[in-house]
């Protein structure tokens, strides 16, 4: 798989990296239900089996547990240690009711809990969650900064920030990386983000190429109907009326584009993100081996310049459909 560089850091990372929001399991605001820690386990070991070398994985995913399997799933491989990367700045307390905190004494025991619970020395990347409260932006990225002076983190990295956002982090710290929605159908990111990005060589990492499944053109109504209460997913916009309709018109049309290319559906949207050159990466999201056997190989996928312009035109005729 192509490795690329990270923004400002030494790290060549894959094209694909192994993301572990949905394997923190339920009992969460933003959980994806029941999840076998097992077959999460195995996921991870395939994923590094197939060459990725990265995953990614927040404090608040699960509310700990995402990063105790990402441990256990680092104990049981016997290869080179893949680079890990977290978050910070979403807290829970004894209720498990999440909040938001960039305040330098809570980010700096977040920081110490999740190396705990990740069984590693240094943080690879560490990323701020959320930039909120944003009145205490500056507060937390100067933490984070500390963090890295001490050696407790190596890079540090923003998630869902905006280009004002990023300026005044920019001014108290180097920005290695940002991780910002991106996909077929969530595309906001495109306009003033990725140029800002490509102007000030910072590293792009997008998440949710495949909006949290929609794009892999395997859902229905009755599916997302039939999802599990505890699915984070039957709240989510992209899973609601309007744009569910519009989402569930467009794959069928995107899966004939694809199987022309000898591909799948879900290949495609992934390289489709991959294909503008501010992106560094693409995290996607595993909770069993064989998710890992079809979106692993995406990372080496070039659709040519005729698939790209169908694809174009199908997303247009999309949105005007809307």
């Amino acid at each position: 798989m192509e490795l690329k560089r990270l923004g400002n850091s030494d790290m060549t990372i894959t094209a694909i990296g192994f993301g572990a929001w949905a394997i923190g399991g339920p009992n969460w605001e933003w959980g994806w239900g029941q999840q076998d820690d097992a077959e999460s386990v195995a996921a991870i070991l395939r994923a590094l089996e197939r060459g990725v070398n990265w995953i990614d994985t927040a404090a608040v995913y699960g509310l700990g547990r995402s990063e105790e399997v990402v441990r256990t799933a680092l104990a049981q491989w016997r290869g080179s240690r893949p680079y890990v990367f977290t978050k910070c700045g979403m807290v829970w307390g004894r209720r498990r009711t999440v909040g938001l905190s960039l305040r330098k004494k809570s980010i700096r025991r977040e920081c110490e809990a999740s190396l705990r619970r990740l069984g590693v020395e240094t943080i690879d990347l560490y990323q701020i969650h959320w930039p909120s409260p944003e009145r205490d932006l500056e507060e937390g990225w100067s933490a984070v900064g500390e963090l890295v002076r001490e050696g407790k983190v190596r890079y540090a990295g923003l998630s869902n920030c905006n280009v004002a956002q990023m300026k005044r982090a920019q001014a108290i710290w180097p920005i290695t990386s940002l991780q910002p929605p991106y996909s077929m159908i969530n595309r906001d990111v495109e306009t003033e983000i990725l140029p800002y990005c490509a102007e000030q060589r910072i590293g792009v990492i997008a998440y949710s190429p495949l909006q949290a499944g929609l794009l892999t053109g395997r859902f229905s109504k009755e599916r997302v109907a039939g999802l599990d209460a505890e699915d984070w997913r039957r709240h989510d916009r992209f899973f609601q009326e309007p744009a569910l309709s519009r989402t569930l018109q467009l794959c069928p049309r995107l899966r004939q584009v694809a199987e022309r290319d000898g591909r799948t559906t879900a290949q495609l949207a992934i390289a489709w993100v991959l294909r503008r050159p501010e992106i560094t990466a693409a995290i996607v999201g595993a909770r069993r081996p064989e998710q890992i056997e079809e979106t692993a190989v995406a990372g080496d996928y070039r659709p040519g310049p005729e698939v790209l312009a169908e694809v174009e035109r199908l997303l247009a005729e999309g949105r005007g459909a809307g």
